[in-house]
């Protein structure tokens, strides 16, 4: 049985019925990983810098992956070296760096369902950049979507009910430069497959964020590297989870199951923390959800239409 989704690119496509269940259920795994891995941010950063905690995540995370990238792996990832394409893959670093740098900062400060809340605007800015930079063409009501997203961004943070400090101008950073991130994750995934772009910016961002961790450095116990150990193995298998979920079926089907991480996080930094978000950050992240989701519906909808209109022409 087949059934057409969300994300077909035009009207004859199809996607098999047991790929999208598969996909949402990678998504969903997804989710929950990065719920319980972002509860181990927080934990780790109350004992070490959040500078700190970024090196050793992406350390550990890259320890994982070595040994796929020194076998199956390897003919893939010589290949990106022999034909000079690490570029992207630099840049990408620095983009993946910054978007981590912040956010691991921000939630160190931040109640976690709050700050999860906010990071659902990421895919408004995706839209805004895609526009801006990649020359994508984005219609008005898409545009109005990006704006009332932004408006639901400042019901949960309320600009006057709390001051808003270092930690909430890193969320905006964190969502602006994650924002970065994907665009580039798009052009990187035409060429090469999610395991090697996955190695690749184990091996580019580890030796960079050793750099501003040597300014805040203190050598951590055998306990405390045993739990971010763990922290890099959690997050790794979430990244792997959403690329394979993305590679089961487009964004705009597989992006909607994402949303399962508020809930998720919520429940698990309240048993960790006891860590709530009040009924105004529910109302803000329904209304930052909702735009996001109508951002997607309608990137899924203008593909269907250019698909159906080079296929007249043809």
């Amino acid at each position: 049985m087949t059934v057409t989704s969300p994300m077909d690119a035009g009207p004859r496509l199809r996607v098999p019925t047991n790929r999208l269940l598969l996909g949402a259920g990678y998504m969903l795994l997804s989710a929950l990983l990065f719920g319980i891995g972002n509860t181990a941010v927080h934990w780790a950063a109350t004992v070490m810098d959040p500078l700190e905690v970024v090196f050793f995540r992406n350390l550990f995370s890259l320890l994982w992956m070595l040994p796929w990238a020194l076998t199956a792996g390897a003919p893939a990832c010589r290949a990106v070296l022999a034909e000079r394409r690490l570029g992207p893959y630099v840049t990408r670093a620095l983009t993946t760096l910054c978007a981590m740098s912040a956010w691991f900062y921000a939630i160190s400060r931040i109640p976690l369902p709050t700050a999860t809340a906010v990071s659902f605007a990421i895919p408004l800015f995706v839209a805004a950049g895609a526009a801006l930079i990649l020359r994508e063409r984005v219609r008005p009501r898409r545009w109005a979507a990006i704006f009332v997203g932004l408006a639901g961004v400042t019901i949960v943070l309320r600009p006057g009910a709390a001051p808003i400090d270092l930690a909430f101008l890193a969320l905006v950073v964190h969502c602006v430069a994650a924002a970065g991130t994907i665009l580039q994750m798009r052009l990187l995934s035409r060429r090469d497959n999610a395991l090697v772009i996955v190695t690749f910016l184990g091996l580019l961002v580890t030796p960079m964020a050793l750099v501003p961790a040597l300014f805040v450095w203190t050598w951590p116990s055998w306990s405390v590297l045993g739990g971010l150990a763990l922290l890099g193995g959690l997050l790794t298998l979430g990244q792997l989870a959403m690329t394979k979920s993305l590679s089961l079926a487009e964004s705009s089907a597989m992006m909607p199951y994402d949303y399962a991480r508020l809930p998720f996080t919520a429940f698990v930094a309240w048993i960790a923390f006891g860590q709530t978000m009040d009924p105004w950050g529910w109302a803000g992240a329904l209304v930052i959800a909702g735009s996001a989701l109508y951002t997607m519906h309608r990137d899924a909808a203008d593909g269907r239409k250019t698909a159906l209109e080079r296929a007249q022409r043809a």
